[in-house]
């Protein structure tokens, strides 16, 4: 049961909302349900939702505007998108614009549990790598103990750098705040869309190496795609980091072209 979780589903087709809503309050969600783009806005106003399912299609505000509005006030929240609608084009732009996913209409309820499950598991995964090595360094003490030697006491320095090394991400020139997902290039900060700065995230933890298109892809959104499909993905990707980190796009300095393979970082 996944009674903990909390879910907006936003959607003008009364009887596909109310479906969707039953389908997951059974699987022991907590739903709640907006009509439009309005209604949802005050929601989320009120609060984060663990999860968010939204309809592209509706009138008013645009799907595609709402997505944009939530990805940048709720960065951390997944957002699939439901739609009748789809083409590859379609459903690409979606994803570069933060979707976690993208789901087709009629719904099919196996589909939808499995995929929000798995999100909401992709979610955790930052917050459960940080008490995993909280745990290896208790370990590590306790065998230390049974051998005889007693662990040395933590100094507030070793304290601050095991924070520092959880939560920052250094390389070069470049610092990444992996909690508050801020960026500075050169001591200077750096603003960036949600979902181009777990671009950089990737880029940053392969650096100097290249990183292939389906690598980059993969790895900061979680979509295995083909060769072609990833290089097509990742390119709007890359535009909106060499404007925000370039003096000059045209001759770039860190985020550099590996033709035939993808992009590489250089710090």
């Amino acid at each position: 049961m996944s009674s903990a979780h909390s879910v907006l589903v936003v959607d003008d087709e009364p009887h596909l909302r109310q479906s969707l809503a039953m389908i997951l309050q059974h699987a022991g969600y907590l739903v709640t349900t907006a009509s439009g783009g309005e209604e949802a806005r005050r929601f989320l106003q009120a609060g984060e939702f663990d999860a968010v399912f939204l309809d592209l299609k509706m009138p008013g505000v645009d799907g595609r505007e709402l997505l944009a509005e939530f990805r940048g006030s709720h960065p951390g929240m997944p957002i699939l998108i439901l739609t009748a609608h789809a083409t590859l084009e379609s459903a690409m732009d979606a994803v570069r614009r933060g979707a976690s996913d993208y789901l087709l209409k009629p719904i099919d309820p196996e589909a939808i549990l499995a995929r929000l499950k798995d999100v909401l598991h992709e979610k955790k995964l930052p917050r459960r790598r940080r008490e995993i090595a909280t745990q290896m360094q208790q370990l590590v003490g306790e065998l230390n103990q049974m051998d005889g030697q007693e662990p040395p006491a933590p100094s507030q320095s070793d304290a601050a750098a095991a924070k520092d090394t959880a939560r920052y991400l250094k390389r070069g020139v470049f610092t990444l705040d992996l909690h508050t997902r801020r960026v500075s290039l050169n001591n200077k900060q750096v603003l960036l869309p949600p979902s181009t700065f777990d671009y950089l995230v990737t880029l940053m933890r392969h650096s100097p190496e290249p990183v292939s298109y389906e690598t980059l892809v993969q790895e900061s959104q979680g979509y295995a795609l083909s060769r072609a499909e990833a290089r097509e993905m990742s390119r709007g990707r890359m535009h909106e980091l060499r404007k925000a980190l370039e003096p000059n796009t045209r001759h770039p300095e860190h985020v550099i072209t590996v033709r035939d393979v993808g992009y590489r970082l250089v710090t």
